[in-house]
């Protein structure tokens, strides 16, 4: 680099200091650069209130005596050239406060940090990388997100797989989990991946979510240039990267952002905005534009830096709710009395703003909890701004409908059809995620009830109807498979369990799920378009049954859905369909190559001309027992 590219400007303190500076991280940090004809690296850091701020490393024996930063005027920047730092060199930030206190901190703009329990950073260099995935990028850009297929598979890097090298944790590095993660889920048919938990953090056991270092890649699986290679790796194979990003609140260790300078610097400052009672963690203070400069900088640094298709945000509903987790009188209202986060609102419309117009590409998902209005739609609108929101609604009225006795779900049919009262109300992703297999839920296999056998076929169906359900998909690590152990970031995935019949056929009809979702565009072309769906039958909550189409951007290659949620086989079991014309069987549950008891019904039947479920046409089959049964069929010959 020269120095023309890394150290401050006037314009720099002037964007820093107006929220828009997309790019601070180039100019804040650490950075190797040349000055007057001289080696070294440049330090910058932003530290309002810091009486006095020296560089300690392993370059000066962690010693402050000259290598006192030199404040830049008013804009609350530090910042020191020396030759004695050079790439690898660890470092920190020896800030003295107003109040007599030193405090030793990380770089909040560090790109590396050494591996936990250690927490220096360390001067690195992200910009050598060769990247290869240019065709995929470019390709990207050229159909709506919304319009494509998404299979999401989520997984948590340190225990997705563990390796036997020696060490307690026995993480696979980067590039080795590009590798077996790619073979596995090109051989599986999923579309992207979404990553728990990259960003540097302390502490294994919060996943990621308790963030220190926002721009380094944590180096417990290796360095940047490792984790670029897992990013690029896996586009040339055609598989995009989602990051879980983690703008809601931040821990309070003593080397991270809490108190950074002495004072709230991140935060903000009255605790009855600034903490989370339950979590124990501060909330940024979306009202400083400094801070607002620092996250919207950090989202964009993970799209452009490391060509990353999207940020799936953790924990929206805490940011837009001032009394989130609080009771009376433990949060502050806004300007008009009411419990929104007017500062948050604006940040997100800021944030999905910059990030559409630079990078149309990328995705923004919103992991949001409640049902608050227009989180995917567009700015202009009133909305938020992301592209997907996380269906928590479904999910939630799903799994308790799932984890009942069959016998009891008739009173219940409610939970199973109600998800399309709102269906268009937000481009939703129907997720089942890590959260619902930790903390004593159960893994996905063992929330179904009945015996093993019962168990299996539940958890068929449920997947079964979740492809067949309008919204993209995200399932969690392990459970393709049915897992019967709760998920632990501390062990790996049971992969023994494919060893076992039941959970070998399991994994073949997630493979046969995502195979039938990526090959009929009538899953995933209309998903936020009333055409895309509709109800054939949804009140035969008597018997637990329902049955849908889905509908493409033709009349050809559309699908019936027929579902039966009790272990009951139903035969002569008659069905309103849309037209005329041949019905073919392409998926059943049931099918004993997945664990089913092997129900025959014809390859193709013909609708007869025969008036049920208000439909002029319909068809005769045997409904297998807890299952999901999908028909092709052509629109071409309605009447």
């Amino acid at each position: 680099m020269s120095s023309n590219n890394v150290f401050l400007t006037d314009t720099d303190k002037y964007l820093f200091g107006k929220g828009t500076h997309y790019e601070i991280y180039e100019k804040l940090g650490a950075h190797i650069t040349e000055a007057d004809g001289r080696k070294g690296v440049y330090f910058a850091v932003w530290a309002p209130n810091a009486a006095g701020i020296c560089v300690v490393g392993d370059f000066n024996n962690w010693c402050g005596d000259n290598y006192e930063m030199r404040r830049h005027d008013d804009s609350g920047i530090f910042e020191l050239f020396t030759e004695n730092a050079h790439e690898g060199s660890l470092y920190k930030y020896l800030i003295y406060t107003k109040d007599g206190r030193m405090l030793y901190k990380a770089d909040p703009y560090a790109t590396y940090s050494q591996r936990r329990p250690d927490n220096a950073s360390i001067v690195y260099d992200i910009n050598r990388y060769q990247w290869n995935d240019g065709q995929w990028l470019a390709e990207e850009e050229k159909t709506a997100p919304t319009k494509k297929p998404m299979a999401i598979y989520e997984v948590h890097l340190g225990s997705w797989k563990k390796k036997d090298d020696g060490t307690p944790e026995g993480f696979l590095n980067y590039r080795e989990s590009a590798v077996q993660l790619v073979d596995y889920m090109k051989y599986m048919g999923y579309t992207h991946i979404e990553l728990m938990g990259i960003a540097e953090h302390p502490f294994d056991g919060s996943w990621g979510y308790q963030v220190t270092g926002y721009f380094a890649p944590t180096s417990r699986y290796g360095t940047p240039e490792d984790f670029m290679y897992f990013v690029d790796y896996l586009h040339q194979n055609g598989i995009g990267v989602i990051l879980d990003w983690v703008p809601a609140h931040f821990p309070k260790d003593e080397h991270g952002l809490a108190n950074f300078d002495g004072t709230p610097t991140y935060e903000y400052a009255d605790s009855r905005k600034g903490e989370h009672p339950d979590w124990g963690t501060k909330i940024f203070d979306y009202g400083r534009t400094q801070v607002i400069s620092f996250l919207i900088s950090n989202a964009l640094y993970w799209v452009e830096k490391f060509h990353v298709d999207g940020l799936r945000v953790d924990a929206v509903a805490s940011m837009l709710y001032l009394d989130y987790g609080r009771n009376q009188g433990q949060w502050v209202p806004n300007k008009y009395g009411g419990n929104g986060n007017l500062e948050a609102m604006d940040f997100f419309r800021h944030l999905n703003s910059v990030m559409r117009s630079r990078n149309p590409r990328a995705i923004t998902i919103a992991e949001e909890s409640t049902a608050w209005p227009g989180i995917t739609a567009s700015e202009e609108e009133g909305g938020l701004g992301f592209t997907f929101k996380w269906n928590m609604g479904w999910m939630n009225d799903f799994l308790e409908y799932m984890h009942m006795d069959p016998l009891f779900r008739s009173g219940n049919h409610g939970k199973l059809t109600f998800s399309m009262d709102y269906a268009y109300s937000e481009n939703f992703i129907q997720v089942l995620s890590h959260d619902e297999v930790v903390h004593g839920k159960g893994s996905m296999i063992n929330k179904m009830p009945g015996e093993l056998d019962d168990q299996f076929a539940n958890l068929r169906a449920a997947y079964g109807f979740m492809y067949g359900h309008p919204g993209k998909k995200l399932l969690f690590m392990g459970q393709e498979f049915a897992q019967y152990r709760e998920w632990s970031e501390s062990r790996s995935l049971d992969w023994y369990l494919l060893g076992e019949e039941r959970n070998k056929q399991m994994q073949a009809y997630v493979k046969a799920l995502n195979a039938l979702y990526r090959k009929n565009e009538a899953l995933y072309v209309n998903d936020y378009d009333i055409m895309g769906f509709e109800w054939m039958s949804c009140l035969n909550a008597d018997q637990s049954t329902v049955s849908f189409v889905r509908r493409g951007k033709t009349t050809k290659k559309q699908l019936l859905f027929v579902c039966n949620f009790t272990p009951v086989k139903r035969e002569d079991f008659r069905v309103g369909v849309p037209c005329s014309g041949e019905y073919s069987l392409i998926l059943t549950s049931d099918d004993k190559a997945y664990g089913g008891t092997g129900v025959r019904n014809a390859k193709k039947v013909t609708a007869d001309k025969i008036t049920f479920d208000g439909r002029d046409y319909s068809i005769k089959m045997t409904l297998p027992p807890l299952s999901v049964t999908c028909l092709l069929y052509t629109s071409d010959a309605a009447d």
